[in-house]
């Protein structure tokens, strides 16, 4: 019988009953840095972003970051052996990470990237267009705008030398009026590119705006659409990133690929299965979840490469009760989670983001998320992550003292 290893690091923490009782954390997983490039998948890991604490982190304010916990959160991403997926919808783009600031920070981590010889892909999107500013526009005049919207943001992230990936629309979703507008645009663009892309399939899970994406609202259908453009256009096609959360229909696109055409599961729910993959398959990985569980992922992705999979996918399943309460509804605010846990293990100086986005979440919901990071030995410098817990309850009424 073997038994979990513990510290001396403790914390009271609240139980569902709303009686405190002491917690003690367990030791962090073994896990393993690559000395050389993972090889068997290829994974980026989309990362957030830490604001400057003295600025106005409330919503509608234009974003500040601080620079130096972002950027060496980063690094600290590439030392695990993934490619950075940057200015994502995990760096907040369309939930307090304005324009300016995203194209700022694709330039400042594109540098970091070649600095390090890191693989690096960046978001290029619409969302410098004001949607009420689309409303009423001659519906071509609107594509038309979308259209460059995407072209300018695709030149910031090809000069910068980073892949781009092609993000999906909230101005797109507001103005196309069937499919052939959706495949009208990406057409084009793929057409113009320099390089392959990988393609954004973002659920109206994550975001609400992009219902009916690819001008449909049956989902088969809408992966019948993107198949035929990927199809049409595979030189151009680095992979798709599919953010659905229904494994079930992400294998049934991946099955039907053009050969050379990646799939980059971007379930964070079913990501253990998907990656491992079976006799139909593998995906490679595209996932936000990748960088709150690095040090776990990338030891498994470790074993995958030298064919120990079944205990590959024993690691990757040991943090899937993480993921998919970080991931819980309303998932939109999963961001907040990542923020949460890179504050427990020393990757951000305070408990902030932009937007105000810090209050996504409950105290029970961090409270479960801090004991499921532990129990999956994630919390990787414990005596800070119990400190930095005793600390956040305490600014929330739940203090140690007035718990004894």
């Amino acid at each position: 019988m073997t038994t979990t290893p513990v510290t001396s690091a403790t914390v009271s923490l609240p139980g569902a009953d709303g009686e405190i009782a002491t917690h003690r954390l367990r030791a962090p997983g073994s896990w393993t840095r690559p000395t050389g490039p993972i090889t068997t998948r290829v994974a980026y890991a989309a990362a957030h972003v830490v604001p400057q604490l003295t600025a106005d982190n409330t919503p509608g304010a234009p974003a500040a970051l601080d620079w130096d916990a972002t950027l060496a959160f980063r690094h600290h991403l590439w030392s695990y052996g993934f490619g950075v997926a940057e200015a994502m919808d995990t760096a907040q783009r369309g939930m307090g990470l304005d324009w300016p600031a995203a194209a700022e920070l694709i330039r400042r981590s594109a540098a970091e990237a070649r600095a390090v010889g890191g693989q690096i892909a960046c978001g290029a999107g619409t969302d410098q267009l004001h949607l009420p500013d689309l409303a009423g526009t001659d519906p071509d005049q609107a594509l038309g705008r979308v259209l460059e919207a995407y072209r300018d943001q695709l030149e910031v992230v090809t000069e910068a030398g980073a892949r781009p990936i092609l993000m999906a629309s909230r101005a797109l979703a507001a103005v196309a009026r069937d499919t052939a507008d959706y495949l009208s645009v990406y057409t084009t663009l793929l057409h113009e590119v320099s390089q392959p892309v990988i393609l954004h399939w973002l659920g109206d899970v994550f975001d609400p705006a992009l219902a009916g994406y690819w001008g449909t609202t049956d989902p088969y259908r809408a992966a019948e659409v993107v198949l035929g453009l990927i199809r049409d256009n595979a030189e151009k096609v680095d992979g798709i990133k599919v953010s659905l959360l229904d494994a079930d229909l992400e294998m049934w696109l991946r099955e039907r690929l053009p050969a050379g055409v990646r799939m980059y599961t971007g379930d964070d729910n079913n990501y253990p299965d998907l990656v491992v993959g079976d006799a139909r398959g593998h995906s490679d990985a595209l996932l936000g979840i990748f960088a709150a569980i690095a040090p776990a992922a990338s030891t498994a992705l470790q074993l995958l490469d030298a064919g120990e999979t079944v205990r590959a996918h024993e690691i990757l399943a040991s943090t899937q009760a993480l993921g998919r309460h970080i991931f819980a509804a309303p998932t939109y605010y999963y961001k907040t989670g990542v923020a949460f846990l890179a504050w427990l293990n020393g990757h951000q100086p305070g408990f902030q983001m932009v937007g105000g986005l810090h209050s996504g979440r409950s105290v029970p919901h961090l409270v479960e998320l801090f004991r499921l990071a532990d129990a999956a030995g994630l919390l990787t410098a414990p005596d800070l992550a119990a400190r930095r817990m005793a600390q956040y309850l305490a600014v929330n009424g739940l203090s140690l003292e007035d718990a004894l």
